[in-house]
């Protein structure tokens, strides 16, 4: 394993610093003596029901969705929703519909079944839907509409309802990952698929890996009920259930406001990251680098223009030699190295778990790196 590197803009990545340990002490401290015997006993697949209720009640508030606690099921972050959609509803030979570029992980648990992808690009208004209708037999598609991974794009509204009447008319699923639904800047919340009344065939994925903390593995699915039962056994057999102590923290977490006093906290610092970021390429780049998808979320797309997509590794490793982690946009397409050879180099910068001082210096780094390229 390589040595961490002094400034990493890894996407996914969020600051240990930003988590409220004191607050959710509180919340373990209070969950462990609720519990009292019963964390000796296993519990429902499904989740607990005080989080799974707490949950429903925060998606109304938040992302104005509206579902039962029943429709709810508590996973093991949002992988293990993916690979239970994977399992659930893919059969080898299957079809599934996917963004490009877009999440690997997502692209290869669906893969992992023997399901075969259909690719189908973004441009500034999202998923391209009007080419859904030449794709035949597709069971299930798999989208990021709030902010697209990676490009950032929002799902235009009229692309929206054209997906939902796919998604219909094929009797298709739709996984809908609301990866950083939290964090919106210059943009108004958006909702969800599943908050359209035509939502009936919409699989709603949400995290708190990206509000608390990953290393909690801890996520949920909002199903059609009609898939209720389906994956409530099938996370039996998994692994029982998602761990219990968290599960009951998170409930008191989110219960008594401190969850959504924390993603306040979360926003306008990461907006304060979100312009310092920007402020420093302007600075050291000026014209000569194009920010994408910098209204919401955690991540930003650059495009370097005075450099094709075929020097993105040679970039990123003049940027390693300065101390700095970039990452080439190109991996994240179907087949990247055709498309590299179409196009200006490009990369992914997640700026959550930097301090506005180090995203300054990791630009400056960078600039002087990339001038002897």
């Amino acid at each position: 394993m390589s040595e961490p590197l002094p400034i990493d803009f890894r996407y996914g990545d969020i600051a240990a610093a930003d988590f409220p340990s004191l607050a959710w002490r509180r919340a373990l401290t209070k969950a462990a003596t609720t519990l009292g015997s019963r964390r000796l006993r296993y519990q429902e697949p499904q989740g607990s029901i005080a989080l799974r209720t707490s949950l429903q009640a925060y998606l109304w508030r938040a992302r104005s969705l509206r579902c039962s606690h029943e429709q709810i099921i508590i996973v093991n972050g949002s992988q293990q929703g993916l690979d239970l959609c994977a399992r659930l509803l893919l059969d080898p030979g299957d079809r599934f519909v996917i963004e490009t570029p877009c999440y690997w992980a997502a692209r290869h648990v669906f893969e992992s079944v023997g399901a075969s992808p259909q690719f189908v690009p973004v441009d500034e208004e999202g998923l391209r839907t009007e080419i859904l209708e030449s794709i035949k037999k597709a069971r299930l598609c798999y989208v990021t509409p709030s902010h697209q991974f990676p490009l950032g794009h929002v799902l235009s509204a009229s692309r929206r309802a054209q997906l939902l009447r796919w998604a219909s008319n094929a009797g298709a699923y739709i996984v809908e990952d609301d990866y950083d639904g939290e964090y919106r800047y210059d943009i108004q919340p958006i909702r969800p698929l599943h908050a359209f009344d035509e939502a009936a065939h919409v699989i709603y994925l949400g995290t708190i890996s990206k509000t608390l903390s990953p290393l909690l593995r801890l996520g949920y699915l909002v199903l059609p009920p009609e898939l209720v039962d389906a994956f409530r056994a099938a996370k039996r057999l998994t692994d029982r259930h998602s761990p219990t102590l968290e599960q009951a923290a998170l409930a008191e977490f989110i219960q008594s406001g401190a969850y959504e006093r924390h993603i306040r906290k979360l926003r306008r610092k990461n907006a304060q990251r979100r312009a310092a970021l920007l402020d420093a390429f302007s600075e050291y780049f000026g014209s000569a680098v194009t920010v994408q998808g910098s209204e919401a979320g955690l991540h930003v797309v650059a495009w370097f223009g005075k450099y094709s997509s075929t020097q993105e590794e040679q970039l990123a490793k003049k940027a390693r030699s300065a101390g700095v982690g970039i990452y080439p946009i190109s991996e994240l397409y179907e087949h990247w190295r055709a498309v590299a050879a179409k196009r200006r180099a490009g990369f992914v910068f997640g700026y959550a778990a930097l301090e506005e001082r180090d995203i300054r210096q990791g630009v400056a780094r960078l600039a002087g790196a990339l001038r002897t390229a």
